[in-house]
């Protein structure tokens, strides 16, 4: 039976689950009317929920900073379409928190009543809740295929300055082709690739260049930030 059905969670290059959903900007197929672009699919427990309204003002404050890094947001709860407008016009209407006013929400908030796609992506953990999503964010890349995730219980709200940084590391990683040390941050050193074989190792070792090799299997190089974000950011 339906209810019996028992559903894998998604891992790290897996290609996103499909789905067809409803939400407060139209029907969307997912992941298919987003290639070309890197969506952060993230969903929230309830609708007209404190730490959840908190977190959807500051999404809607900073999704032009997100869509300059060719990202675009996507969120979902279990609740309804018509819950889901009703509490977006509320959030425009009424609410003001931190200096944010009148924000208006207008990246999709997908209807998920069935539960089915927050049952795809192992956004509703039993042991929190059955009857709610926690805070899942799903970091999709160009292609379909699932590059991050990370999970947030019901009662904290999530580190938005870490997941731009999510985002922005993932593009640098991709596009220059190294790997980023712990807190980077654009304009801090990256990491050079650990050497294959025992020659490089000693020539990079040896080498004057603009490498610093802390040793033989960690090497570092200055990466500019104005480099990064031209790489990365829309004109």
């Amino acid at each position: 039976m339906e209810e019996n059905k028992v559903y894998t969670m998604p891992r790290i290059g897996d290609k996103a689950p499909e789905f067809k959903a409803v939400t407060t900007q139209g029907e969307i197929n997912f992941p298919s009317d987003y290639k070309g672009s890197w969506v952060i699919l993230f969903s929230h427990p309830a609708d007209f929920t404190p730490v959840c309204t908190s977190e959807f003002m500051t999404f809607a404050t900073l999704e032009k900073q997100f869509n300059q890094a060719n990202c675009k947001l996507v969120g979902l709860s279990v609740d309804g379409l018509y819950s889901h407008i009703a509490w977006l016009r509320t959030i425009k209407e009424k609410i003001e928190y931190k200096g944010m006013k009148d924000v208006e929400v207008t990246f999709p908030l997908i209807e998920d009543i069935t539960m089915e796609v927050a049952n795809k992506y192992g956004m509703v953990q039993p042991g929190e809740s059955s009857t709610k999503a926690v805070r899942a964010v799903f970091f999709i890349d160009p292609k379909g295929i699932i590059r991050t995730i990370i999970y947030y219980p019901l009662s904290l709200g999530r580190n938005f300055d870490e997941l731009y940084r999510v985002l922005i590391g993932l593009q640098t990683a991709d596009e220059f082709s190294v790997a980023l040390p712990a807190d980077w941050r654009p304009g801090d050193d990256v990491i050079v690739p650990t050497a294959g074989s025992c020659g490089v190792a000693k020539q990079r070792m040896e080498s004057k260049d603009e490498m610093t090799c802390h040793d033989w299997f960690f090497c570092t190089k200055k990466l500019d930030k104005e480099k990064v974000l031209k790489a990365i950011l829309k004109k």
